[in-house]
C-alpha cells in the first residue's frame, strides 16, 4: 500500500438477520465510493468489512475460508498472518450463523476501535470518539424492522453520535440472501450506494425507499379502489403524462390500458394489479412526480 494514498476511514456494521436468512453491511466515510471497498458477503456464508488502509483482497479471500468451514476469528488470524501492514488495517467478519470476529491495527488513526453484538459487529476509524461504535451496535440490537432499515438506522445514529472526524462524503448499503437478486439470478438483494454526497446517509435512505417502491411487491391490505376520488386523480394523472385522451365515470379498459403503459415505462411492474385496484404508493410517486399539477 501506497501511504500517500488516503485511508478508508469509516464506520460500518455488519448484521445478520436469522429469520429471513439475510447477511447485510452498511458503511459511512469521508471517503470517495466507499461502497466500492468496505462491503463483501455472500450469502450462506457470511461477511467482510475491510477498512482503514483497506486491503480489498481481504474480501473475496475471507469469504472464501469461511466457505471452507473456518471460523471467524481463524480467518481474521489467517488475513493478518502475512500481512506487512496488519497494523494499519481494520476488518470485521461474520459468518453464516452470525458470529463474528474483529480486528484493529495499532496504528489505525484514533479513534478506532470494534465492538461486538448480538448478530452484528460495529467497527470504526479516525472517529470523533468511541460513542459512534456504541451507537452502531445499540442500535442495531434495539431496533426493528427489516435488515436493511436496521442497518441504516444504526448508520444515522453513528452519526449522531459524532462519526467521522473528518465529516461525511459517501456511504453503501450490501444486503445478501438466497436468490434475493433481481428476478432471482444472484444474492443480491440490496447493492445501494452512494458516491459522493454532502449528506450521503440521508440519501442513501431515499434510495432504499426507491428500491422499495420499484422492487417490493405491494401489501394487499393497502390497495386502492379505482373509484370516486382515486378515479379522478389516476385519469388526471394519466392525461398529463399524454397516455389518455379523456375522462370516463368508470375505470374502463381505455383508462386500464393507459395505467398499465404508465406503470410499465415508470419500471413498476412488481407493483401493477390486473384488477381494479392501484397501489397507493404508485399514486402518490405519480402526484409527486415533478411537473405533475397535483
Amino acid at each position: 500500500m501506497n501511504h500517500s494514498e488516503p485511508p478508508v476511514a469509516t464506520f460500518s456494521i455488519i448484521g445478520f438477520d436469522p429469520e429471513t436468512k439475510e447477511w447485510g453491511i452498511a458503511v459511512q466515510s469521508k471517503f470517495l465510493g466507499v461502497g466500492a471497498v468496505v462491503p463483501w458477503a455472500k450469502a450462506g456464508v457470511g461477511a467482510v468489512a475491510t477498512q482503514s488502509f483497506a486491503n480489498t483482497s481481504y474480501g473475496p479471500r475471507g469469504l472464501a475460508m469461511l466457505e471452507e468451514g473456518m471460523s471467524p476469528g481463524e480467518v481474521a488470524q489467517e488475513l493478518v498472518k502475512d500481512d506487512d501492514e496488519r497494523a494499519l488495517r481494520q476488518f470485521a467478519v461474520m459468518d453464516k450463523n452470525g458470529e463474528t470476529s474483529a480486528y484493529t491495527g495499532d496504528d489505525c488513526y484514533d479513534w478506532a476501535g470494534h465492538k461486538s453484538g448480538k448478530y452484528c459487529t460495529a467497527q470504526g476509524n479516525i472517529l470523533v470518539s468511541e460513542e459512534t461504535v456504541d451507537a452502531l451496535k445499540n442500535t442495531f440490537e434495539q431496533s426493528e424492522g427489516t435488515l436493511a432499515e436496521r442497518l441504516i438506522q444504526a448508520l444515522d445514529q453513528a452519526q449522531e453520535a459524532g462519526g467521522d472526524s473528518r465529516g461525511k462524503q459517501s456511504a453503501a448499503l450490501f444486503v445478501v440472501q438466497e436468490e434475493g437478486g433481481y428476478g432471482g439470478y444472484n444474492d443480491r438483494k440490496y447493492d445501494l450506494r452512494v458516491d459522493d454526497h454532502p449528506d450521503p446517509i440521508r440519501e442513501l435512505k431515499r434510495l432504499l425507499e426507491l428500491h422499495s417502491l420499484y422492487f417490493s411487491r405491494p401489501n394487499p391490505n393497502e390497495l386502492l379502489d379505482i373509484k370516486e376520488d382515486v378515479l379522478v386523480d389516476v385519469q388526471h394523472l394519466l392525461r398529463e403524462e399524454g397516455l389518455l385522451d379523456t375522462t370516463y365515470d368508470t375505470y374502463n379498459p381505455a383508462v386500464k390500458e393507459a395505467l398499465k403503459t404508465y406503470f410499465l415505462q415508470e419500471n413498476f411492474d412488481e407493483r401493477w394489479q390486473e384488477s381494479d385496484k392501484i397501489d397507493p404508493y404508485v399514486l402518490t410517486y405519480m402526484k409527486n412526480k415533478p411537473g405533475m399539477s397535483r
